[in-house]
């Protein structure tokens, strides 16, 4: 009994050892760092508003087996396309969200079907086929917005396109929607503001999340992904299966990101999107998750324990070195390490499951014959 309970140990502290890292690291820089509790609250608060719906749209995918949604980022185009139509015939406030939102889903839809057509033609390298899809489609996009809109895509006002009479300028505001749905119920409890009408559409999403599950395609989605051979054995369309949880990712990612620019305030044209599935998924893996497990308790302790270091690191490394930008390389080196080493950590506890699965088979046989 004794051995199986420092088995248990070993096994849960090595898969708990990127939260735990990012709880050291935070627990270090935050003294150092000097900014008062308050501050800190108030932003991982508003960052949490921000993200958590995008880092939910991750879970989907996991679910079907298809691991990390790298073309989370086609949503986020899909969503930012939204938001200049909507800034552009300038519809202001809570319309403007909604009308930005309704117009993702059916860009989302064409781009999250192509995403899960390529991947279902690469089984089995899902994640970096969908990271280099991202690259396809943004080039795509810079086309869209560089060249066709104001040219061949109408855009009436002056403000949002280049002065040349055609493509979209580097930056759309946003002024006419800004935090409108962080504002829409206020509340602040001891200083810290606390956006309750985002926290609502991120809770209503857990729950739909939830009720997915126990669905029958949420039940087939958890099939394939344990075994796509079993699964097609069942009679469940494997293929089909795997591009919807594509497009259900790419249209919640789409809605998240309208989400994230409304806090922001205005759109970086051609880099709002460009890091947004990066952070996104080193967030998850901060909180826990892994390539094939994950759940919406991952997505909210990677969202405090990620961002806490976003926060705290340039003060720290301004404080220990004297140059803030070190704590700015930090955090962005920091992001693709985490992606970096649970890659080896998943890659590595599989083989090393394979192995112990190996040798009691051969131990079963010895003792057979």
């Amino acid at each position: 009994m004794k051995t199986t309970k420092k088995f248990d140990l070993r096994s849960t502290l090595r898969s708990s050892s990127v939260p735990l890292l990012f709880i050291l690291i935070c627990a270090v820089c935050i003294p150092i760092s000097g900014l008062s509790p308050s501050y800190l609250i108030n932003e991982i608060t508003t960052r949490m508003g921000r993200n958590a719906f995008l880092i939910l749209s991750l879970l989907i995918p996991i679910m079907a087996g298809m691991g990390l949604n790298f073309g989370m980022t086609l949503g986020a185009m899909a969503g930012e396309i939204a938001l200049i139509f909507t800034a552009d015939w300038q519809i202001i406030g809570i319309p403007g969200m909604i009308l930005a939102m309704i117009l993702s889903v059916p860009i989302s839809v064409v781009l999250g079907l192509f995403c899960g057509k390529i991947l279902n033609m690469a089984k089995g390298r899902e994640m970096i086929t969908s990271y280099i899809i991202s690259y396809f489609i943004n080039g795509v996009y810079q086309l869209v917005v560089l060249y066709l809109m104001g040219s061949v895509i109408p855009i009436k006002h002056s403000t949002i396109k280049l002065p040349r009479g055609y493509g979209i300028r580097n930056t759309v505001s946003l002024l006419s929607m800004r935090q409108k749905l962080d504002n829409l119920i206020p509340l602040t409890i001891a200083g810290v503001k606390i956006p309750v009408a985002t926290f609502l559409v991120i809770l209503l999403l857990c729950l739909v999340i939830v009720w997915f599950r126990r669905t029958k395609l949420g039940q087939d989605m958890r099939a394939v992904g344990q075994d796509m051979e079993v699964a097609r054995d069942a009679g469940i369309n494997v293929e089909r299966t795997r591009i919807l949880s594509i497009v259900i990712s790419t249209v919640l990612a789409g809605i998240g990101m309208v989400i994230y620019l409304q806090n922001m305030g205005n759109i970086a044209t051609y880099s709002s999107h460009s890091q947004i599935g990066m952070f996104c998924i080193a967030a998850l893996l901060v909180g826990g998750a892994s390539v094939d497990k994950a759940s919406i308790g991952n997505v909210f302790l990677g969202v405090i324990l990620f961002h806490t270091m976003f926060i705290v690191a340039p003060k720290a490394g301004a404080y220990i070195t004297g140059d803030s930008m070190i704590g700015e390389y930090f955090r962005v080196f920091v992001s693709y390490a985490v992606i970096t080493v649970a890659l080896i950590m998943y890659e590595t506890n599989k083989r090393r499951a394979k192995a112990d699965q190996g040798a009691q088979l051969a131990k079963a046989q010895e003792e057979e014959a």
